[in-house]
């Protein structure tokens, strides 16, 4: 533990804002007086309580809405029954303008609800086991887990009952209760299939094997943008994974930094001492040696809402609802919850991309026929089956763009403009930098930004390729920064055309990119979906060779002077030199006479693409991938 308090020192000078907000009172206090605020009205809470206190159990306040709160509620592992869905609803319809957000940690918010009525809002959920304990700020967050769980046939370990037992090591205790320098998020699966983004949390548990025996690899450190670090513990059982998750959770509250909230993580802590020393502090802290990792058996990709329905252990079949970018509605919950008893065993599983499923559905053609599916499909396009978005501007104060209604736009426009019947493609959308959206484990994932268009700012985004939820999973990378949110989709519709041309018959984005797009460089896959939205406008058709695979290692002069020998093709009909060495050695010509005259009476702005992709000088064209934006615009 040396090194643990030596790193705990050395971020111990100060603390900050929140830390001493702390001080002031128990969270517990604030939440025992809600309903004294209820009487006094909004006026009547304390600036702390609004800040901090109240979203301790799930009470936030909302600047985008004066005067009104969101409620976020504990929904371990997206279990819901028909009762609780049908009571959340009724508390939407009744106080909250009838609106509910489903969410990538598989709970559910309700917002726009006055501090009057929430006194009466909790006690009806709390009537049917449901409330909002410990799912904000410093607490051990809502845990995570396979939302189909032992039903699966792909589950070995059934999960949701450990998940359980974690949960009641902590919820409603007073000493866990805001005490953590940071949120802690929990993961647990037992499946083969990675639904519920399980490497991506503070602790995560998962299916492994070792010598024979199913248990579970320890990871650690996960957070948005992070995939978390393998710990070398492998958990045989039960007691074991209770264990290591009570030692974690004891060694970041007393050991976790409490200075800068940015780097407060349990992230931070590991960074700081070491992936091997914090798990020899587990080890320690537990009093049990613990065996080293086994082979992380969740590896494979989970594509059931490609199907609508998935059968269950039993015969019967969890039927996925489609609900784009989360945004739903207490009518439809309590209609789904209505349904979840008339067709299936009356249970419901909320998952991590915004949808959920109706379990035990005996007859699935019978379900679909209900009118509730001529909204929500179980099975709607390839651009909405997986379509995540955070909450926006119109929600969260860290918003940068709308983000939810941006999303379903762009999803409909590429249905409209490059249809796919067979297909996936995930495409996960943040608001802002915080990435609630998890936007960089996306097939394609849009980070909110600001953008220039004629010198003013607006609404723009970063666009990430390459993300996965596979195996460990994979951080995406940037292919295009601060494009204008009113271009973006014509450049992701690039990407589309492509797809759609190349792919093999039921060949996933994510598949394509590994085979196709991952062979060529960023810079080039972000100039090509710019530069091919250019070309549409125009009419003009060239192949970029993102069929063929690239031969120089990801040389980027090289991609450039291929793209120019193409596009001066297409424009001149002839090919711009008699001859040319490979790579960027000296051609074997000089530069065409009056290359611009050739193409110009076509397109002003490619021949001077094709001036410049096509210079003899190897340093000329490198730069073109960052200069020549201005050249490709649409405006």
């Amino acid at each position: 533990m040396q090194a643990l308090q030596k790193a705990y020192e050395a971020r111990s000078k100060k603390i900050n804002k929140i830390e001493k907000t702390k001080q002031l009172k128990s969270a517990q206090e604030a939440y025992e007086k809600l309903q004294e605020y209820a009487n006094g009205g909004y006026a009547s809470i304390p600036d702390e309580d609004k800040s901090y206190f109240l979203k301790c159990f799930g009470i936030y306040d909302r600047p985008a809405t004066p005067e009104r709160f969101m409620l976020k509620l504990r929904t371990s592992g997206g279990y819901l029954s028909a009762q609780q869905a049908k009571v959340i609803g009724e508390c939407a319809k009744e106080f909250g303008q009838d609106y509910i957000d489903l969410t990538t940690r598989q709970q559910c918010e309700l917002r726009y609800l006055r501090i009057e009525d929430l006194p009466t809002i909790i006690k009806r959920l709390e009537a049917v086991g449901i409330d909002g304990y410990q799912t904000g700020v410093d607490n051990i967050r809502s845990i995570m887990c396979d939302p189909l769980d032992e039903m699966a046939f792909d589950n070995v370990l059934p999960s949701h009952k450990i998940l359980l037992k974690l949960q009641e090591t902590f919820l409603y205790k007073e000493e866990w209760i805001s005490t953590l320098p940071r949120k802690f998020n929990t993961a647990i699966s037992g499946s083969f299939a990675n639904r519920c983004n399980v490497f991506c949390h503070d602790i995560s548990f998962v299916l492994a094997q070792k010598d024979g025996v199913f248990g579970y690899n320890l990871y650690l450190g996960g957070k948005v943008g992070v995939v978390g670090k393998n710990a070398n513990i492998f958990l045989r059982n039960e007691e074991e994974v209770l264990s290591a998750f009570a030692s974690t959770v004891s060694i970041f509250k007393e050991y976790g930094f409490r200075d800068n909230r940015n780097k407060n993580r349990l992230h931070f802590l590991i960074e700081a001492v070491g992936i091997e020393e914090f798990s020899q502090a587990i080890r320690k802290h537990a009093s049990i040696d613990f065996l080293h990792a086994g082979e992380t058996m969740s590896k494979i990709d989970f594509s059931d809402p490609d199907h609508g329905k998935v059968q269950l252990r039993d015969g019967s079949f969890a039927v996925h609802v489609v609900v784009p970018s989360g945004v739903f509605s207490g009518s439809a919950l309590m209609e789904a919850a209505r349904l979840s008893e008339l067709h299936g065993d009356g249970q419901l599983r909320l998952d991590m991309e915004q949808s959920f499923y109706i379990m035990g559905v005996k007859d699935v053609d019978k379900l679909l026929y209900e009118k509730f599916f001529n909204t929500y499909k179980s099975l709607n396009t390839p651009y909405l089956n997986h379509l995540i978005a955070c909450a926006g501007t119109e929600h969260c104060p860290f918003g940068v763009i709308e983000n939810k209604n941006d999303a379903i736009e762009m999803a409909k426009y590429l249905e409209s403009t490059v249809p796919l019947e067979i297909g996936r493609v995930r495409m996960y959308w943040s608001a802002c930098v915080k990435g609630c959206g998890i936007h960089g484990l996306g097939d394609i994932g849009f980070e909110g930004c600001k953008a220039k268009v004629n010198g003013e700012n607006e609404s723009g985004v970063h666009i990430y390729l390459g993300g996965k939820l596979v195996s460990e999973g994979v951080e995406g990378h940037t292919v295009i920064k601060s494009a204008p949110l009113r271009y973006a989709r014509f450049y992701v519709e690039t990407l589309m055309h492509e797809y759609k041309k190349h792919k093999t018959q039921s060949e996933t984005f994510e598949q394509f990119y590994d085979r196709v797009l991952s062979q060529f460089s960023n810079a080039k896959i972000g100039f090509m979906m710019k530069l091919g939205a250019y070309l549409r406008a125009k009419n003009i058709e060239v192949d970029f060779g993102f069929s063929l695979k690239a031969k120089t290692g990801k040389n980027e002069e090289y991609e450039l002077f291929e793209l120019g020998r193409r596009l001066y093709y297409v424009l001149a009909k002839k090919e711009p030199y008699s001859g040319y060495e490979r790579f960027t050695n000296v051609l074997k010509n000089e530069k065409p006479q009056k290359l611009q005259s050739l193409v110009a009476d076509v397109d002003e702005n490619l021949a001077k693409l094709c001036e410049r992709v096509l210079d003899p000088n190897e340093q000329t064209r490198a730069l073109v991938f960052s200069e020549v934006e201005g050249l490709i615009s649409l405006y």
